[in-house]
């Protein structure tokens, strides 16, 4: 694929998309995802492989043997000039095979085994068929919280084989760093709509929500007011983010209880109504860290992935926390409350991984693989629970700026 070869991600998501070509295509002798792993010559890999498997890149032939040793490598060049070397190389002897697995950085092997897990399977065929499959790729832009997208692509799948009428609305919840706002940032742009993002925590009043502007820097820029944004998607879907939803005064949200319930908004009195059916509302909230960090504890097995049945109890324990501090008029018309879990040893290793390629830039990529797996060990040793993924990102940069100096 002369995307990949040009290591440009932009391009490689343009072909994907068109049908141009398939992530699974050959390049030479090797599928376009062992092409990618193997090349040390791509500066973007890491985002070029994540785009190839959000798109359906088949991750088995890679965990079987080494793309290079089995089957000879293609070079950038090779591949540009024309000239792909066939199966010209001899299998090598038992001693001297070794597994693409074992070459590639935690981050990569994280997503390659995450993209052939039979959970992830499970969950992708929940909306399959929907308006909402494009989310399942969202797995290749959040590390961990596998239980929290099995548990919102059921919500999803329901509102898509009209099993519920009512307009969706979701609680994202739990300690900070753990992914809450990321995944309400991608939920626009994956599906294509527009995003109002709003920061609850500078309003007061009813009329501060309608007339909040969107905060996200993530957004297209625009002046629009939330009760603009509405109207002009009225019918439409569309994606509004209630950030730090907790943070308000639970009088600043009564407003929301028949959009959420009916799907129809006023925003004064006299006011004809919106239709806001389709609207997706998403808060996030750090109600219930300390309860997360207890249910932990209390797991027989803490070290490994939350069990569904872990999650569903753990849900079981939220909800009511969340009645208390958002009242039960409020929580009566949420669809779902998804708490975001601790991450487990290899996700915090994905995070160091891709966090030190991603800030090291090329520097990263000049450092042997004992550097990186020290730097990475360093990083794990200041991780702190309650600040999640960011006391590692914290922790890598402040590593880089002792090599680079």
């Amino acid at each position: 694929m002369f995307a990949i070869a040009s290591d440009d991600v932009a391009e490689v998501k343009r072909v994907l998309e068109s049908g141009d070509a398939g992530p699974n295509d050959a390049v030479g002798p090797q599928t376009a995802l062992e092409f990618a792993l193997t090349n040390g010559q791509l500066v973007n890999k890491m985002d070029i492989v994540k785009t190839l498997l959000a798109y359906g890149a088949d991750p088995r032939a890679v965990k079987q043997y080494n793309g290079i040793q089995r089957r000879g490598s293609v070079m950038v060049e090779d591949l540009i000039s024309g000239n792909v070397p066939g199966d010209v190389q001899e299998p090598p002897s038992d001693n001297a095979v070794t597994s693409l697995m074992d070459e590639i950085d935690p981050a990569l092997k994280y997503y390659v085994e995450r993209a052939d897990a039979p959970h992830t399977r499970r969950t992708s065929a929940l909306i399959h068929r929907s308006f909402f499959r494009p989310l399942a790729r969202v797995r290749y832009e959040l590390i961990g919280q596998d239980c929290v997208l099995e548990q919102l692509f059921r919500v999803l799948s329901m509102q898509s084989r009209g099993l519920s009428v009512a307009p969706i609305v979701v609680l994202l919840c739990g300690p900070s760093g753990h992914g809450k706002s990321l995944l309400a940032r991608k939920f626009g742009s994956l599906l294509d709509v527009p995003t109002h993002t709003v920061n609850m925590t500078t309003l007061r009043s009813t009329h501060d929500l309608w007339q909040s502007h969107s905060m996200s820097p993530y957004e297209t820029p625009t002046t629009c007011t939330l009760a603009e944004f509405l109207i002009n998607n009225e019918g439409k879907r569309c994606i509004v983010v209630l950030d730090e939803i907790e943070k308000t005064d639970e009088k600043a949200l009564w407003s929301l209880l028949m959009p959420w319930e009916l799907g129809r908004c006023s925003f004064e009195a006299g006011n004809r109504h919106i239709d806001v059916r389709n609207v997706v509302w998403l808060g996030t909230s750090n109600i219930g860290h300390e309860l997360v960090f207890k249910h932990q504890e209390s797991r027989t097995r803490p070290d490994d992935m939350v069990s569904r049945e872990e999650y569903v109890d753990l849900m079981g324990l939220l909800r009511p926390l969340v009645t208390e501090r958002l009242g039960a008029s409020v929580l009566s018309r949420v669809t779902t409350v998804l708490p975001f879990v601790p991450f487990t040893l290899e996700e915090k290793k994905a995070i160091c991984s891709e966090a030190l390629y991603s800030l090291g830039g090329e520097d990263a990529r000049s450092l042997s693989v004992q550097t990186v797996e020290d730097v990475i060990r360093d990083a794990l040793e200041n991780y702190c629970p309650i600040e999640g993924a960011r006391s590692l990102h914290r922790a890598i940069s402040n590593q880089l700026i002792d090599i680079m100096i």
